[in-house]
């Protein structure tokens, strides 16, 4: 018999190399490798019957375009964050830390599947039957079109799924999942690339919508390797701080919506509740007449979101001060003090600056530059900004505040909250319809900006 042959595959990327390294040359990770043995597949090359198809090369003018069906679940932040809801046939991947609620939510929507009367099949790999029963009689998510198997068999799990015939399955998770035809663990690269295809077959060829529930690492990124997130149709991050009890669902990948869009949820001992108006939520604990802190209108996919923007300027005895960032990239922010003392000569080299968005949102979009610079400037000033002000713009480099897109929609927002001030560029006042008992403010550089905010 011949000697089996081995390999070490990189557990983050899938980098493959015949000796064990400690670092990856592939994605710099340490001790990442791991010893899988090689399988090699027989085949009779091109000529052979199980590589040819019978489907032949169709112009595209030809192929009749159908909008995909959708099914709809009670939970409205779910169905937005899908991009108006669950389409049959798709492979979605939710990742979250352990414990924040990525079993309570698949629960509950399950069980709102049945109440359509879908037929749906929830494969844990993790948990037994009698501790998923205590959590769905918490949960009070009992139903008898549910069904719970406890099998990490990938053959197993098909042979369940052809006899049964559901219209949602659920794997929980895919890292516990294994194939006995490899000979690796279960989570390695071999055993998930090899699982997710086959469940990707069923869903594909039955339409049968499929959930699969990944491992996250330390870092926050699904465990694995990326050719996972490629696979699938829709990568869900479920994330928010174990001591809070809220939760943000974001789509990092959605191949039938929009990947800006975030649901957001509330811990709660009967499960996830969705939260209606997330801006009233963010602003619920917001301090009044303190310095550094700035209200901003965010978009988030198409819904406008009201944050708050704290920012802390402190004298430093070091030579290098500290730039710290919470929810804001850190290179904005450097970017944004630098246009501070170049434009508006504030001295800021001896001065540690941090900053921090409430509620754990993470805020990517350029529009947040000019509340950033507010709230530093109010900070260094010691000058509190106005209570019912709502600032937002882009800031260009020559210190001048450029437009952004749908103003219409976070002045409404704002309106509808209270406030009763709006700083906004000035080349964004055109296009839109300005509502009335609501103060447009429009600017054009930074210096009329902070001239207006901290009057």
């Amino acid at each position: 018999m011949a000697k089996p042959k081995t390999k070490f595959c990189c557990q983050e990327c899938g980098f493959e190399t015949p000796k064990w390294l400690g670092k990856c040359p592939g994605c710099q990770a340490w001790n990442s490798m791991v010893e899988e043995v090689e399988t090699v597949v027989k085949t009779q090359g091109f000529q052979s019957p199980h590589l040819r198809t019978q489907e032949k090369p169709t112009s595209i003018i030809h192929i009749e375009s159908a909008r995909e069906p959708r099914v709809l679940t009670d939970n409205q932040e779910l169905n937005r964050v899908l991009g108006g809801g669950i389409v049959p046939g798709s492979l979605i991947l939710v990742g979250g830390d352990p414990g924040i609620g990525k079993s309570t939510l698949l629960l509950q929507t399950s069980f709102a599947l049945t109440e359509k009367n879908l037929k749906v099949l929830y494969i844990s790999g993790e948990e037994s039957s009698r501790q998923i029963k205590l959590r769905a009689d918490r949960l009070e998510v009992t139903s008898e079109q549910l069904f719970v198997l406890c099998e990490t068999n990938v053959e197993l799990i098909l042979e369940a799924v052809e006899q049964e015939q559901p219209d949602f399955i659920v794997i929980d998770s895919i890292q516990t999942v294994y194939h006995p035809a490899i000979a690796s663990a279960p989570g390695s690269v071999s055993q998930v690339r090899e699982c997710t295809s086959h469940f990707m077959r069923i869903a594909k060829t039955k339409g049968i919508a499929t959930v699969l529930v990944g491992h996250v690492t330390k870092e926050g990124a699904i465990a694995g390797p990326r050719l996972l997130e490629h696979m699938v149709d829709c990568v869900l991050y479920f994330e928010g701080e174990r001591h809070h009890s809220y939760r943000l669902l974001r789509a990092v990948k959605n191949r039938f919506g929009s990947t800006n869009e975030i649901g957001i949820f509330e811990m709660l001992e009967s499960g996830l509740v969705e939260v209606n108006n997330p801006s009233e939520l963010f602003l619920s604990e917001r301090p009044i007449g303190v310095s550094g802190s700035t209200v901003v209108a965010s978009m988030e996919g198409t819904r406008p979101v009201l944050v708050e923007l704290q920012a802390l300027v402190s004298p430093t005895n070091f030579p290098t001060p500290r730039r710290m960032s919470t929810g804001v990239d850190h290179n904005r922010l450097s970017l944004i003090i630098a246009v501070l003392e170049k434009r508006m000569g504030m001295f800021l080299q001896n001065q540690d600056a941090f900053l921090n968005v409430a509620g754990g949102v993470k805020l990517d979009e350029p529009a947040v530059d000019l509340a950033i610079a507010v709230s530093i400037a109010s900070s260094f000033r010691d000058k509190p900004t106005e209570p019912y002000d709502v600032v937002f713009g882009e800031i260009g480099l020559t210190g001048e505040v450029r437009g952004v897109s749908r103003v219409d929609q976070r002045v409404k927002e704002a309106q509808k909250l209270g406030f009763k001030r709006v700083i906004l560029p000035e080349k964004s006042l055109k296009g839109w319809t300005q509502p009335k008992g609501i103060e447009i403010v429009g600017v054009n550089t930074v210096t009329e900006a902070l001239a207006q905010a901290l009057r």
